[in-house]
């Protein structure tokens, strides 16, 4: 890395600028959800869509490129460039705007078009690779240029953000949620991308000693659940996930399996079968990650009903369902994948109904719970 030559005051300059950026959009909400089935469970959700952004991944962006600058690796003539499947890029474009940088977004040619206008619309310039597994070289490549930085959220995430608690997203959480009727969570169900956000939950969880567990529900496509199961860190998916933002060919650095509870394998088909029951629920969209989250929630809240145990269930709306018009709510795009969903969303609505997670929305793939 270059250690970028700039004032001491152009470098406090762009701190200001993007925690006065930070103040002007208060924190995300928290939605209680009713199911109908589950009586005795209370389920919140965070709602991560309402970022200027629109996605949990502005969080991200802002602690990257603050992590840069503190680091002396970010200047005023800095060109960041980033692999990313979209919603990071999307606020990583809007902050470099912010602070008058160039920034380029190395995608897959899969990517949603909706997402790289959105990219596009922050001022983000998009360069593309047909294959997914390499967009992390082409990425660095790019970036290794005289003024390159290469952001690299797949590494950086976990440490790119103090999960000790400063304004982070688990802190964030256990404070919205200390005047409900059961203010620690009994699980939180998160899903991983980079494995950043679950790293902040699941450190924080432990060092403030609650008694809360984490839950992964890995999406197909994704080494995370089989690298997590074996503990090898060195698994590898033979193509890139179609639940965008979630899910990996390779186990990230940023993923820290030993703070994680629980993993679970969910189908593409039920992902996405979730996202299309909560919107209807919501009354407005969400995206697949939501989706695959939600699994996540009514498997933690079958468990905790079987064991006859009362708690709440917290997880995230990790971005708008809007920005996938042309994918998961399009019916053309699904028959193309080979998704059929009806079955999967008559199984998600009688988990609600009934109060139990029906088999068939999991993988077959071995389910571990330590």
């Amino acid at each position: 890395m270059q250690v970028m030559p700039c004032s001491r005051e152009w470098r406090a300059n762009a701190v200001r600028l993007m925690d006065a950026d930070s103040r002007r959009s208060a924190d995300s909400h928290l939605i209680p959800l009713k199911m109908t089935g589950f009586d005795g469970v209370d389920i919140y959700l965070k709602d991560e869509s309402t970022h200027p952004t629109g996605s949990l991944k502005h969080r991200l962006a802002r602690s990257l490129i603050l992590y840069g600058i503190c680091n002396g690796l970010i200047g005023p003539e800095t060109r960041l460039f980033e692999a990313s499947s979209g919603s990071t890029a999307v606020s990583e474009a809007y902050y470099a705007r912010l602070l008058g940088l160039t920034f380029t977004a190395v995608l897959p040619r899969s990517t949603s078009k909706s997402k790289i206008e959105a990219i596009e619309r922050q001022g983000g310039l998009c360069r593309y690779v047909d294959d997914p597994s390499m967009i992390y070289e082409e990425a660095r490549s790019l970036a290794d240029c005289p003024g390159g930085y290469y952001l690299d959220q797949f590494t950086y995430a976990e440490r790119a953000t103090d999960w000790r608690g400063n304004n982070n997203i688990a802190e964030s959480i256990f404070q919205q949620m200390s005047l409900e009727r059961h203010p620690v969570p009994r699980w939180i169900s998160m899903s991983a991308g980079t494995g950043g956000t679950s790293a902040t939950i699941g450190r924080y969880i432990l060092y403030r000693g609650f008694c809360t567990r984490l839950c992964i529900p890995d999406p197909e496509h994704s080494a995370y659940f089989a690298g997590w199961s074996e503990g090898d860190g060195a698994m590898r998916c033979n193509r890139g996930s179609r639940i965008e933002g979630i899910g990996r060919p390779r186990v990230e650095q940023s993923f820290l399996p030993g703070v994680v509870d629980a993993m679970i394998k969910v189908p593409d088909a039920a992902s996405i079968a979730a996202t299309h029951v909560l919107s209807r629920m919501l009354g407005r969209r969400v995206g697949g990650s939501t989706g695959t989250n939600f699994i996540g929630v009514l498997w933690a809240a079958a468990a905790m009903r079987n064991a006859g145990e009362e708690g709440s269930i917290v997880t995230l709306i990790c971005d708008s369902g809007e920005r996938y018009a042309d994918t998961y709510f399009d019916d053309d795009w699904l028959r193309e994948q080979g998704l059929d969903t009806a079955m999967a969303t008559q199984f998600v609505e009688e988990s609600l109904e009934r109060g139990y997670l029906r088999p068939e929305l999991l993988s077959a793939e071995k389910l571990r719970v330590p």
